[in-house]
């Protein structure tokens, strides 16, 4: 029975108040920001984890796990609210597919990712899971930029003030930060395949192989085979004395390096690799005092520069454990830069030039290599 005083109470709010009420997200501009926050974040971080080989690298890819963890979280909420006008195609209007669509890339990114780390795979199409992941995640964040171009509305201050958002908030990305850790867990209880993934996501791939271990590409590079007697190899940028080398005096170089190639792919693998080291190439061409950086350059236009510093200790490779290089991996000469992803371990080498500035131009080169008449594959 109702009491006066609840009746009373009732009297006082409006059907408006009473709506607000019932709504499954009380703060739903909060969790729509929130959520182009994440998304922005996983873009920032995964971008930052292409290029993170060492293993002080690791937080980067937690918190790329970390804040897929929260996205997830935000996105039940978010479905509670929106999934009844997702069921009624005639109460969509543009936006609303915008944003069905958006939904829908935010589950398959997601996905993609947890069964990767869990071990899983598919058939490739195109690409692999993980790279069906990064390509979803570029996606995502283009759609997400337009789905709130669209439709986004201002934060207010009563949005984000009060201790139910903040306790809210909070405990949504508290959640997706435990949940990175329970997942790690769940690979060692379970005896996942995901267990044995290196902190990079990458999948062993086999050690001291040899040329066995798989062949990538980073665009789409396909130059000819290089006949080892016609390849050259130029010394040059800021140096005092340029010179050229043939595949013979590499040859006659003998130093040996232990590193693993770390692809973006999703493989990696241990090898002993033996060339000349850069520094010693370097010295013998004299770089000038105020020589900052080694840029590698491959017969295709793809490039690459190191720290000069860095690039002192990496290898010219022409054997891979007392193999020559087959084409496939980069013959005659690679770069091996440990620490660094393998896109950035340049193939095909022919050019290594000294730089007093960094190359504003290599991230594009890598992108439009494949372009070039040599990247084509012709003469």
């Amino acid at each position: 029975m109702t009491t006066p005083a609840t009746t009373s109470a009732l009297d006082e709010t409006t059907p408006a108040q009473r709506r607000r009420r019932r709504l499954p997200d009380p703060f739903p501009r909060l969790t729509d920001w929130s959520l182009a926050l994440g998304v922005g974040l996983g873009f920032l971080t995964g971008l930052i984890s292409l290029i993170s080989g060492q293993p002080g690298d690791w937080l980067i890819f937690a918190l790329h796990g970390a804040v897929g963890f929260w996205l997830l979280a935000l996105l039940w909420g978010k479905l509670r609210r929106t999934l009844p006008r997702l069921l009624h195609p005639r109460r969509w209007d543009r936006r609303t597919v915008l944003g069905a669509l958006a939904t829908l890339l935010v589950l398959l990114a997601l996905g993609t990712g947890i069964w990767w780390v869990f071990g899983g795979d598919a058939p490739p199409i195109v690409f692999n899971l993980l790279g069906w992941h990064i390509a979803l995640g570029f996606a995502l964040t283009a759609l997400v930029a337009l789905h709130l171009l669209a439709r986004a509305k201002p934060l207010r201050s009563r949005d984000v003030r009060g201790r139910r958002q903040a306790l809210r908030f909070g405990a949504l990305a508290l959640g997706g930060a435990l949940l990175w850790p329970a997942q790690q867990l769940a690979n060692q209880a379970l005896r996942l395949p995901g267990v044995a993934e290196r902190f990079t996501g990458s999948r062993d791939a086999g050690a001291h192989t040899g040329n066995a271990f798989p062949s990538t590409s980073w665009v789409a590079d396909a130059p000819l085979p290089i006949t080892p007697n016609s390849w050259r190899l130029t010394i040059g940028g800021a140096v005092a004395h340029p010179y050229t080398l043939t595949y013979a005096d590499l040859l006659a170089h003998t130093d040996r390096l232990d590193a693993i190639l770390d692809c973006t792919s999703g493989f990696y693998t241990l090898q002993t690799w033996q060339g000349a080291r850069i520094g010693a190439l370097l010295t013998a061409a004299h770089p000038h005092s105020d020589a900052i950086y080694v840029r590698v350059v491959s017969i295709t236009g793809y490039r690459w520069s190191l720290p000069i510093a860095e690039a002192n200790n990496a290898l010219l490779a022409t054997l891979v454990e007392g193999e020559p290089l087959i084409h496939d991996h980069g013959a005659p000469v690679r770069l091996v830069a440990p620490g660094r992803r393998g896109f950035q371990w340049v193939k095909w080498v022919t050019r290594i030039e000294a730089l007093t500035t960094p190359d504003p131009g290599e991230l594009l080169a890598i992108h439009t290599s494949s372009l070039t008449p040599a990247g084509r594959g012709e003469r």
